[in-house]
């Protein structure tokens, strides 16, 4: 996959993975305003990853962007960036090539167009293809660091979606907020929903799985999650929407 090439095309949007450093800075750039951060978002995982870049057709305004970094294997996740905050000891025996999806922003006022996050899954679903990733994994964020208003999410994710145990991440950064925390209640289901970042409940919809606490993240100014899908349990249903995204022009 060159690193010019345009994923695909729906709509009033183009999908395509950066070409020039102009290109990472405008990704940057959006991820600045999305966080809050202090001048651009950069890390050093920014040189190592592809950079997704969804914009109109007509404008070229940027209205999503994503980065992907491609390992070889289970034993390559301690490479990610997912493992400065959690340990995946347990996802090393994972056979195949594993992508990592991060810094998932949307341009604010446009996250309500459900085509921006189907073009985006149609592009992670076409890496993913090209790839034969066989595992999705990444950090799922809610904005601001106070678990309080997220009981609900996180209670569902309790409830329902806790990785198996044998892949279970554990504990590794300085701050957390243990699911096992929560109020004793049952999830209000509608509240959790509504709490509930988009990108995670897509991963959710295809069976994805995550970890049992939410990391602390000061820097950006969020809670996170780290959130996994295996891609051959994805169910064929989910598997072929995904798909004719993917393939459209």
């Amino acid at each position: 996959m060159t690193q010019c090439e345009t994923l695909l095309a729906k709509g009033r949007y183009v999908a395509r993975v950066a070409a020039t450093s102009s290109d990472v800075q405008a990704a940057q750039r959006l991820r600045e305003d999305c966080f809050g951060t202090s001048g651009l978002d950069v890390d050093a995982f920014d040189d190592r990853c592809r950079h997704v870049l969804i914009e109109e057709r007509t404008t070229g305004l940027l209205m999503c962007c994503f980065r992907v970094l491609v390992l070889q294997g289970g034993g390559h996740l301690l490479q990610s960036y997912s493992a400065q905050y959690y340990d995946l000891g347990g996802l090393a025996a994972v056979d195949g090539p594993a992508a990592e999806v991060g810094r998932f922003c949307i341009r604010e006022g446009a996250a309500a167009d459900p085509d921006i996050l189907r073009i985006a899954w149609g592009a992670i679903t076409a890496m993913v293809d090209a790839e034969g990733v066989g595992l999705l994994f990444g950090c799922s964020s809610f904005k601001g660091t106070d678990p309080a208003p997220y009981y609900d999410s996180f209670a569902l994710l309790k409830a329902r979606h806790l990785a198996p145990s044998p892949l279970r991440p554990q504990i590794k950064a300085p701050r957390v907020f243990d699911f096992a925390d929560l109020p004793q209640r049952p999830p209000d289901l509608r509240a959790a929903m509504r709490t509930m970042p988009p990108l995670l409940r897509t991963y959710l919809l295809m069976g994805g799985w995550v970890s049992d606490h939410a990391v602390v993240d000061e820097g950006l100014n969020t809670l996170h999650v780290f959130t996994g899908v295996e891609v051959g349990a994805i169910p064929e249903g989910r598997k072929r929407l995904l798909r004719a995204v993917a393939e459209t022009a």
